[in-house]
């Protein structure tokens, strides 16, 4: 019997040398996706904001400004705008303790007459938590990938 070959190597993601790997960067998305998605699904929004998803939902229901695309399949997708919107509606619901028909007319009113230094905070702070999500979503894949059964980790 034939003693079983390592498997084929496949793609770029090291250069074997005298039985070591050396890694190079890995390449997991386009570099134009790689920054920022464009259209984020209802689960990765939930879990980055914080609260579930049928609290979104209904968050759509009360907020008029708050319209996220469907694709084919009729699942929401988020722009990055209607997330940092996301974050600002959590923050007055949660945080300062607004009804919902006070954080409605709170965040019409700032439509109307903008404050910037307020909402730049806490638009700020909506996509470093997008980034922070982002970072730990490719972890959590490589990580899986060095769990493979056969390799070491």
């Amino acid at each position: 019997m034939k003693p079983a070959s390592p498997a084929p190597h496949r793609g770029g993601t090291g250069k074997r040398r005298q039985g070591r790997i050396e890694l190079s960067p890995l390449k997991t998305e386009p570099e134009s996706k790689s920054k920022s998605k464009l259209y984020r699904p209802i689960s990765d929004v939930a879990e980055v904001v914080g609260v579930k998803a049928h609290v979104l939902r209904y968050w759509e229901t009360q907020f008029s400004m708050l319209r996220p695309k469907k694709n084919r399949a009729g699942n929401r997708m988020y722009r990055p705008d209607e997330v940092k919107l996301l974050f600002r509606i959590k923050e007055l619901l949660y945080d300062r303790r607004f009804t919902i028909a006070g954080a409605k007319r709170h965040l019409l009113d700032q439509r109307k007459d903008p404050a910037p230094q307020q909402v730049e905070l806490v638009f700020g702070e909506a996509e470093k938590r997008l980034a922070l999500h982002e970072v730990k979503t490719e972890l959590k894949q490589l990580l899986g990938r060095l769990r493979r059964p056969g390799t070491r980790a």
